[in-house]
């Protein structure tokens, strides 16, 4: 028991590490959208290729967070009818729906390898490879899956508590 309370502190934190990777480039992203803004407003000239480096690092952002999301339990939860049923009841019904979506985290985890590792295009106008950004799917699902295979844990070991 104790081995996996290690290993759920490990995932946490390096969950936490990619969310702060991923907020770190909000900065980058908010300075050169207003620089673009601010050009074409008093210079009428933009700067070449922020939307896609804007793009990309959204992504970034966006799939360096979705662990981190579901760790602090951030992500939206209708407990309408869970909340009406007994303990061991909505600990089942959580065990179902988180093999659920640990098969299709799985799936997008694995269809996110597949997928990044053929891709061979780059960007149209700054010419930046695909290829790691098309992998950060497949890291985001792994780590995302990772904090789900945890919380199973937990609700099957609440549940043969019980």
């Amino acid at each position: 028991m104790e081995s996996l309370q290690t290993l759920r502190k490990l995932i946490q934190q390096t969950t936490r590490i990619l969310c702060y990777v991923g907020m770190f480039l909000l900065i980058p992203m908010m300075l050169i959208t207003a620089g673009d803004v601010i050009g074409r407003r008093f210079w009428a000239k933009s700067i070449p290729g922020t939307v896609e480096l804007s793009s990309y690092m959204l992504a970034v952002f966006i799939l360096l967070g979705v662990a981190y999301t579901h760790q602090v339990k951030g992500h939206v939860k209708v407990s309408m009818l869970v909340s009406r049923l007994p303990d061991w009841a909505g600990n089942i019904a959580d065990i179902i729906t988180t093999l659920l979506s640990l098969f299709i985290i799985a799936i997008l985890a694995w269809q996110g390898l597949v997928v990044g590792i053929e891709e061979r295009t780059v960007s149209d106008m700054l010419r930046i490879p695909q290829l790691p950004f098309r992998l950060l799917v497949s890291v985001a699902g792994l780590f995302l899956w990772l904090e789900l295979f945890m919380d199973l844990a937990e609700s099957v070991g609440r549940l043969v508590r019980r």
